[in-house]
C-alpha cells in the first residue's frame, strides 16, 4: 500500500481526534463527554447515511446486483453466528457462546460510517444500497443467536417472548431510524437531498470527528479489560473479523461488486455490534446498591432507555470475602462491607463455600434493592425493563446466569 496514503489517512482530523481521546485516558485527563451526547451524535450519523443511501438507491434503481448483494448480506448475518457459535462452544457455555456469536453476526454502524468516510476521502464511489445491507444485517444475527440458545439448552432457563424479541430486533431505535431515513431518502430523491444537504452533508464530518473523539475515550478505557479476557477470546476477536472479511470479499467478487461496494461489504461482514450507549457500566465494590448507584442506573434507564440490567458478582470477590471474615478494616472500607454482612448471615451455615454462596446471595439481595426504586419498578411492571443476576468466573471468563 502507498505509504503516502497511510500517512494521509492517519493525519485526517477524525482519526487524530480518535487518538486524542485515547491519549486523554492514558494521561488521566478529566476529559469526558456526557452520555446523551454520543447517543445523539450516533443517531445523527445513522440519519445522515440512511437518507443519503435512500437518495442514491433511487438514482440507481433496484437491479439484479442490488438484490444479490442484499441477499448475500442477510445470509452472512445468519451464517456468521452459526459457525462462530460452535467455535465459542469449545470454551464457553451456550448462553455466552450464543451472545458473542450474535454480536459478531451483527454489524457496527460506526465502522460502516468510518469506512464510508475513508472511501469519500479517496474519491472512490460506492452505491447507496449498501446502507440497506447495513440495515438488513442488524436483526437476523440476534434471532439466530436465540434459536441457538433454544436448540442447545435444556436447563429450562429460557425466559423470553418471541413477539417481544422480534419487535426489539426490527424496531429498535438504530434500525428504525436507519431504515426510515433510507425510505424517506428514496421517496424524496434529489429534491429531498437538496433541501437537507446542508444538514446531512455539511455537518457530517464535524459530527463524525467529535463522535470518534468519544470513541477514542471509550476504546482506551476498555484496553485494561483485555487482561481479564484470556488468550482464547482475544485470538477469536482478532482472527474472526479477518476470516469474515475474506469471505465477504470472495462473495463480492462472485457477485461482481465495484471496488467501493466490495470494501463496504467486507467491512459489514467483519464488523460486530456494540455501539455507544449499548452498555452503561456502574462499578462499585461488592455490587452494593447505594443511592448513588441506584441514581446512576435510573439515569441509564430513564434517559438512555436501557432495557436490561445485570447485577454481576464474581468469584473470590474481595468485598464479600471481607464481610465473611468479619475482621477490622482500615479507612472507609468497612462502609461497603457493612452493607454485605446481612447477606453473609443468611448463608453462613449453608453447605459449600461460604464466600461463593455469599456472592450469589448478594446478587439476589442487590437486585431486590434495585426493585424498590419507584422508577425501576414502574419500568419492570410495564415490561420495558428486566433485571437479571450473573456470576463472573475469573478463571474461564464465562458468566453464569443466577436464577
Amino acid at each position: 500500500m502507498d505509504a503516502n496514503l497511510i500517512v494521509s489517512n492517519i493525519l485526517n482530523p477524525p482519526v487524530l481526534f480518535f487518538f486524542l481521546g485515547m491519549t486523554a485516558v492514558f494521561v488521566k485527563s478529566d476529559l469526558e463527554i456526557p452520555a446523551p451526547v454520543p447517543k445523539l451524535l450516533s443517531l445523527y450519523l445513522l440519519f445522515a447515511i440512511g437518507f443519503k443511501g435512500g437518495v442514491e438507491l433511487m438514482k440507481s434503481g433496484v437491479t439484479q446486483e442490488v438484490v444479490l448483494t442484499l441477499v448475500a448480506a442477510v445470509l452472512m448475518a445468519c451464517v456468521v453466528p452459526i459457525y462462530t457459535f460452535f467455535i465459542l462452544k469449545l470454551k464457553l457455555d451456550t448462553y455466552d457462546a450464543a451472545a458473542i456469536a450474535a454480536t459478531y453476526g451483527s454489524i457496527s454502524a460506526v465502522t460502516f460510517i468510518t469506512a464510508s468516510a475513508f472511501l469519500n476521502e479517496l474519491g472512490i464511489n460506492f452505491d447507496g444500497y449498501m446502507v440497506a445491507a447495513l440495515a438488513l444485517m442488524e436483526s437476523p444475527a440476534i434471532i439466530v443467536g436465540l434459536i441457538l440458545v433454544n436448540l442447545f439448552t435444556t436447563d429450562g432457563k429460557r425466559d423470553f417472548s418471541w413477539p417481544e424479541v422480534l419487535r426489539d430486533a426490527f424496531l429498535n431505535s438504530s434500525v428504525f431510524l436507519l431504515v426510515g431515513s433510507l425510505l424517506i431518502g428514496f421517496l424524496t430523491g434529489e429534491h429531498g437531498w437538496q433541501v437537507l444537504e446542508p444538514f446531512t452533508q455539511g455537518m457530517f464530518y464535524g459530527v463524525l470527528t467529535f463522535f470518534l473523539l468519544d470513541m477514542g475515550l471509550v476504546a482506551a478505557r476498555r484496553i485494561k479489560d483485555l487482561q481479564k479476557t484470556g488468550v482464547f477470546l482475544i485470538s477469536f476477536a482478532i482472527l474472526i473479523p479477518i476470516v469474515n472479511a475474506v469471505i465477504g470479499l470472495a462473495i463480492a467478487k462472485v457477485i461482481g461488486m465495484p471496488q467501493g461496494d466490495a470494501l463496504l461489504f467486507a467491512v459489514l461482514c467483519a464488523s460486530f455490534d456494540q455501539g455507544i450507549g449499548d452498555i452503561f457500566d456502574v462499578r462499585i465494590a461488592g455490587n452494593i446498591a447505594t443511592p448513588e448507584v441506584i441514581g446512576s442506573i435510573e439515569y441509564a434507564v430513564a434517559l438512555l432507555n436501557t432495557p436490561l440490567l445485570m447485577v454481576l458478582g464474581h468469584e473470590r470477590c474481595g468485598a464479600v470475602t471481607a464481610a465473611v471474615q468479619n475482621e477490622p478494616l482500615p479507612g472507609d472500607i468497612s462502609t461497603f462491607v457493612k452493607a454485605i454482612k446481612p447477606v453473609v448471615a443468611k448463608v453462613k451455615y449453608q453447605p459449600g463455600n461460604t464466600v461463593d454462596n455469599a456472592v450469589i446471595a448478594n446478587v439476589h439481595y442487590q437486585i431486590q434493592r434495585l426493585k424498590r426504586s419507584p422508577l425501576l419498578s414502574e419500568r419492570l411492571q410495564s415490561g420495558k425493563l428486566k433485571i437479571v443476576g450473573g456470576r463472573y468466573d475469573l478463571d474461564t471468563g464465562s458468566v453464569g446466569i443466577i436464577t
